[in-house]
């Protein structure tokens, strides 16, 4: 019987089959989060960022408003500092022709989402992606919703219908243990592995 695509090895991230989207973490949006502690989101959406750079996932940078929101956290914009962000209109950043067409251009159908709002800049794109086709991944710790009960209400409607809910710890982990099994202790070569996205690298290239 043929694997369902929500289950097996192929319904696992890797860094070759997924595209990361961090959407509107800026700080008028930060500044109404009661769903997560503040600095908590803002280091998980960072860390997220730093691994995604250290593995070559391509990471598309969008934000809502800039001129009233404010620019995306320096933390994030600091590992992609050459990136410019796309500044939006639209509430749903799937609206937006070029986030669609970022996307598009890497050819993966794996869309890994982290955003502020949960209750809109969150669940918009995610529903409507899933629409045209794509596997949706939410980093629930690397977003953050107005209240506890709606944004955990928003991850459990994203659970039933088909988006999957992972925490940052859990992405972070998850991605390099099928880049490179059989290396080091790390799964990889310590310059490339994810540990190395959050600490300096000592001068050897093992761990």
């Amino acid at each position: 019987m043929e694997a369902s695509p929500k289950v097996g090895l192929k319904a696992l991230l890797t860094p070759d089959n997924c595209v990361l989207v961090l959407i509107d973490h800026q700080p008028f949006q930060l500044a109404n989060v009661n769903s997560h502690e503040p600095t908590m989101v803002m280091n998980n959406v960072t860390a997220l960022a730093k691994t995604a750079k250290a593995f070559n996932i391509p990471t598309i940078l969008t934000t809502v408003n800039e001129e009233r929101g404010g620019l995306i956290f320096k933390t994030v914009q600091d590992v992609f500092p050459n990136q410019t962000t796309i500044n939006r209109t639209f509430i749903n950043a799937w609206e937006d022709k070029r986030v669609v067409d970022a996307v598009k251009d890497t050819g993966r159908k794996k869309l890994v989402i982290a955003a502020l709002w949960s209750e809109m800049c969150l669940a918009m794109p995610g529903i409507h992606a899933m629409g045209d086709g794509y596997d949706v991944y939410v980093v629930t710790d690397a977003s953050g919703g107005l209240a506890w009960p709606e944004s955990s209400s928003v991850i459990g409607r994203a659970e039933k219908g088909a988006r999957r809910s992972l925490s940052s710890f859990s992405t972070t982990q998850a991605l390099p243990v099928l880049y490179s099994r059989g290396k080091c202790s790390c799964y990889g070569p310590r310059r490339s592995c994810v540990r190395n996205a959050l600490v300096p690298a000592p001068e050897s290239d093992s761990c």
